[in-house]
This record gives C-alpha cells, structure tokens and sequence, in this order.
C-alpha cells in the first residue's frame, strides 16, 4: 500500500535497456510532477500474461531469477535520475505473477503507467508487441510506452483528433501534458476516406477540431496550439508530425471485459512505429486518471 496521497507512477521492469530507458524516462517525469514512483518486476511466465496475451514457450530462467538484480539497478537509476529535479519516493515489487493482469490492478490506482517499447524485452520482439498492446488497451491509467533512448526533449505535444470519446480523452490529457511541460501542442486530424471534394473534406475536419479543441484554449492559455488537417492515412500523418515530437498522445476506445478485443488501428500503427513516447488514454482510464495539482 502507498503512504504518499499523490497517486503514484508506476513502471514495469524485467532487466532490458529498453525498461531501463522506461524506468529513466518515468523517473523524471515523477520528479517534475513531485509524484512518488512505483517500480513493478513480474516473474510470471510467458504463457500466463493474461486474457488477450498469447505467448510462446516459457521464459529462460535468467529472466524469472533476475529480478532482485535487475530492481535494484533500476531502482538507483530512478534514484539517480530525479535527484538533481527533485527527490521522490521510490519503491521497488517484485512479484511471481502474470504481467498483465497485475500492472493492471496496479494501475486503478496509477497516474500513469510506462513500460519499455517492446517491453519484456528478453523476449522476441513479437511477442512484446502484444504485452503493450494488451497494456494500452487494458489499463486504468494512461499508459506511456517510451523507445529506448529517448529523453524528454523540447519538441511539441501531438495529439490525434477524430470524432470519437476516446479522442475526447486523448485531447484532454494532451493538453494537461503540454501545459505542464510548457510545450506547443500541434492537434492532427486526418481526412483519410473522407467523401467529397478536398475543399469540403478539410472545411469538415476543420469544424471537427474546433468542436473538439472547443474550451482549451480559455482553460489553457500558455499553450500554443497548431492544426493540421490533412488527406492521409491517420497514423501516417501522427507519426510524421511526430518525428521530433515530445510525445504523442492517442485514444483507445479499450475494451471493458479485457477479452481479445484488438486496440484501434490507428493507435496501434503509431504505439509501434513511433520513435518518441506514445502515451494511449481511453475514456475509462482517463476519468480515473488522478490530476490534483498537476
């Protein structure tokens, strides 16, 4: 059980340079947020990650016995990290359990969960696309899956835009993000599919976005919002205006019964192509997703 009231971070571990990037990325961001930071490392086997999460043969035991280990370097990295920002709580889980299902309990009560892209990754690439494909899409938070070797840079938020309540949230968290790192958000709309001629399409995407973007900037005011409306495929153009981006942040329409419900195309394309951190944000997570004092 947590002492601090803030709700915690919370970061998965298993050993690789691509947690550990993870562990350093949430560490800092745990810092600038004054949010303690909650490290998570799970010896449960490959075939047991949880409903949706299929995975082939049982993991070497250099993973399942590596964990102390492997804590305890990812534990001074946390501690190193936010130290010259600003001093955090951390603590370290070690725990005999199936992956998913636990971050996903752990993450009812999380501000946000970050894991490695390709996370897990002792194992084969993938397989580990699955696991944060799962996570995005089951979690109760936010989740940020964080590229390996990536820092927090000065580059704007991106956000994808479309009708749905999951962009809704999407929308929402993007502009808490980048308010709170003093980043520019670019909002990008794709009018891929779009009926009618391009002077219609884009007057319609348009409209969308100032329906969508409609009281932020009132409640927002320090952030400088770009709009881009575009003819294109939506994760095409998410992860172009993404190439130098801090984040980007997308919306997951999730599934409430964890089944194998796929994560939307669109979210899915850019949670695996992008070379930044790709933060994924549904309805539910997001209305649980604590924001006092930000």
């Amino acid at each position: 059980m947590f002492t601090s009231s803030k709700a915690p971070i919370l970061a998965g571990v298993d050993g690789s340079e691509v947690a550990l990037a993870a562990v350093r990325w949430a560490a800092i961001d745990a810092a600038h947020r004054h949010a303690p930071l909650h490290l998570v490392y799970l010896t449960g086997g490959l075939g047991d990650h949880g409903s949706g999460v299929e995975f082939g043969p049982s993991a070497p035991g250099s993973y399942r016995w590596g964990g102390p280990d492997a804590l305890e370097i990812a534990y001074a990295t946390a501690i190193a990290e936010s130290a010259p920002i600003h001093r955090i709580d951390v603590t370290a889980e070690l725990t005999n359990a199936a992956p998913v299902p636990v971050l996903r309990r752990r993450s009812e009560t999380a501000r946000l969960l970050v894991v490695g892209a390709h996370d897990l990754g002792a194992f084969s690439r993938a397989m580990l696309g699955s696991l944060s494909t799962a996570l995005a899409r089951q979690a109760g938070c936010p989740v940020a899956v964080v590229p390996r070797g990536v820092e927090h840079g000065d580059g704007p938020v991106v956000v994808g835009v479309d009708a749905s309540t999951s962009s809704a949230a999407a929308v929402s968290l993007a502009f808490d993000e980048a308010a709170f790192r003093g980043a520019d958000l670019v909002a990008v709309h794709a009018l891929s599919g779009f009926p009618g001629s391009l002077i219609e399409s884009r007057e319609g995407g348009e409209g969308l976005l100032d329906r969508s973007l409609a009281g932020y900037s009132e409640a927002y005011p320090e952030v400088t919002v770009r709009r881009v409306v575009v003819e294109d495929h939506p994760a095409r153009r998410l992860l172009e205006a993404g190439e130098k981006a801090r984040s980007i942040v997308v919306g997951s329409r999730g599934h409430d019964d964890f089944s194998a419900m796929p994560l939307g195309s669109v979210s899915r394309a850019v949670l695996h192509g992008a070379q930044v951190p790709v933060i994924v944000t549904r309805p539910a997570s997001f209305a649980r997703h604590p924001r006092n004092g930000r």
